[in-house]
């Protein structure tokens, strides 16, 4: 979607590469500020998040 690498994906958000890569094999849940610091940096990329609502469950897309 982005064509973001772990390692611009924790540079964006001012965390370890480690940690995104264990995020991501599911080796670890990401903590509170971990993962709005991911989110926040994916949100400056480009990302929207879509919450669930009655007809559908929660999703991304990219902002035009």
């Amino acid at each position: 979607m982005l064509n973001m690498s772990q390692w611009d994906l924790a540079e964006a958000a001012g965390i370890a590469r480690s940690t995104v890569a264990e995020f991501e094999r599911g080796a670890r849940v990401p903590i509170s500020n971990n993962l709005q610091a991911m989110r926040d940096a994916l949100e400056a990329a480009g990302v929207a998040f879509i919450e669930a609502d009655g007809s559908a469950g929660p999703g991304v897309r990219l902002r035009k």
